[in-house]
């Protein structure tokens, strides 16, 4: 098998510092294989797939060498680490110690053939074996690059052939409807296995962004045939995580014929419908509890949609005497949510005002809109916000909260999902990737203490719910 860098044998003592963001101690291993990107190290069974580590290793005749990793995988020999942010130093240092190390200057390290006339470029895989040049490096790096690009754009076009062939066997009634989701379901976790690797290793958004772009062209004629899809691929509300899509994400009912109703049926069960799902449930019983042990309570709800967990409340809201502001910067959002909640008898006690949300972050200028508050929340707003934006506007809104009133906010964790099945296969890439550490970092980041957080989940454990009591 070709491969796509450039490796030497290595038995290196090292050091390894397991999640050591959290401090934890130095543990001894050995470096088996070390290459530009990565390295193979001795069997360290308590580390796991995808922990960060930091490495550090002395390389003879070069130097201390210490770089941020990642384990990928693990088997019974050892670990294999990807490198994580190698700057052009280290990468230098390690090229001089690896370029000492080649097995033999004959045989190529990439596809393994005899190289007898040392020729410039292997006369087998067409790669640069030239490692004296002071240019290998950035003729190996527009090489590694271009071999990527190929890799994701055959991967495309074998999910094109693949689909094509189940669409065919779907209008001709050769496939028994059954196996369609799961067929359909293989045919793209293939594909996203391979744009994850892309990502991994291009590591440039600009170049990833683009050959993103380029599959959203070369597929909307499969994926457009999919109303869900389609919606999350186009947003013709004008923004990502409109109220329609997520309506259409809430009702999980497929709404195409062909192969877009299993395209439909593969969208309503991805990670994060079910997961929206669970959350609007989630807050509706948040809130409902909260209703029930308040009088009176004055609730300001943000970028507010469709409105749809104050429905099923109404009865709460009516009896609590509620007094609910729903915010949201798209009109339609609400006329439709009031016309939902006109049925409802709820209305005398919800108020529905067209704001910017993004506004919201000066304190002055939002308490004298809104005042202050006892519930503030928010079903989905805050992942598509930057995280130093976004400590800028906790602080707002815990300062408008009243004593014993509560901060409600919901974030997309992004360990719990596949970040490529949102970004290749739609074009939603407007809510942000973050961990549960970066919540936290952010809440303590805007001077709310750690006592006042409650931190649970939705079902499905995707998002997490921080309710933030104000003392």
């Amino acid at each position: 098998m070709l491969r796509y860098d450039v490796r030497c044998n290595a038995r290196i003592p090292a050091t390894i510092l397991s999640d050591y963001s959290s401090g934890n101690v130095h543990q001894h291993t050995e470096i088996k294989n070390l290459g530009l990107n990565g390295a193979f190290l001795n069997s360290l069974s308590h580390l796991t797939e995808n922990e960060l580590i930091r490495l550090k290793a002395h390389l003879p005749n070069i130097g201390d060498f210490e770089i941020d990793g990642m384990i990928l995988r693990k088997d019974e020999d050892g670990f294999a680490v990807r490198f994580i942010n190698l700057d052009k130093s280290s990468r230098l240092n390690l090229w001089e110690y690896i370029k000492d190390n080649l097995s033999s200057e004959k045989t190529c390290p990439y596809c393994g053939s005899r190289n007898i006339d040392k020729t410039e470029n292997c006369w087998n895989c067409g790669r640069n074996v030239n490692f004296g040049s002071k240019k290998f490096l950035d003729i190996h790096e527009r090489e590694l690059q271009q071999r990527w690009i190929d890799y994701i754009e055959n991967a495309t076009e074998e999910l094109i052939e693949r689909f094509q062939v189940l669409e065919e066997a779907i209008h001709s009634q050769s496939v028994d409807s059954d196996k369609i989701p799961e067929i359909l379901k293989q045919i793209s976790d293939d594909f996203l296995f391979k744009a994850e690797r892309f990502e991994s290793e291009i590591k440039d958004i600009s170049v990833i962004k683009h050959y993103r772009a380029d599959f959203h062209q070369k597929t909307n004629h499969i994926f457009s045939k999919g109303y869900l899809y389609n919606r999350a691929r186009t947003w013709p509300q004008g923004y990502h995580g409109d109220y329609k899509t997520l309506e259409t994400a809430y009702r999980n009912i497929p709404l195409s014929d062909g192969i877009g109703h299993y395209l439909d049926l593969a969208a309503l069960d991805s990670t994060l419908a079910v997961a929206v799902r669970n959350r609007i449930i989630k807050l509706q019983n948040i809130l409902k509890d909260e209703l029930i042990n308040r009088s009176g309570p004055a609730i300001l709800n943000i970028a507010c949609g469709s409105c749809r967990e104050l429905v099923e409340i109404a009865p709460e809201i009516l009896k609590s005497k509620a007094q609910i502001l729903c915010v949201d910067n798209d009109e339609d959002a609400l006329s439709f949510s009031y016309s939902r909640l006109y049925h409802t008898g709820a209305l005398p006690h919800i108020e529905f005002r067209k704001h910017n949300a993004l506004r919201m972050f000066d304190y002055e200028l939002t308490l004298k809109d809104f005042g202050t508050r006892d519930i503030i929340y928010s079903a989905g707003f805050f992942d598509y916000l930057p995280s130093d934006f976004l400590v800028k506007m906790f602080k707002t809104f815990y300062k408008l909260l009243n004593p014993g009133g509560k901060l409600i906010a919901p974030f997309k964790d992004v360990r719990r999902y596949r970040p490529q099945d949102y970004h290749w296969l739609t074009d939603w890439d407007g809510f942000l990737q973050r961990k549960e550490e970066d919540f936290r970092e952010i809440i303590k980041q805007a001077g709310i203490p750690e006592s006042a957080i409650t931190e649970s989940r939705e079902e499905s454990g995707v998002i997490i719910f921080y309710v933030i009591e104000a003392f």
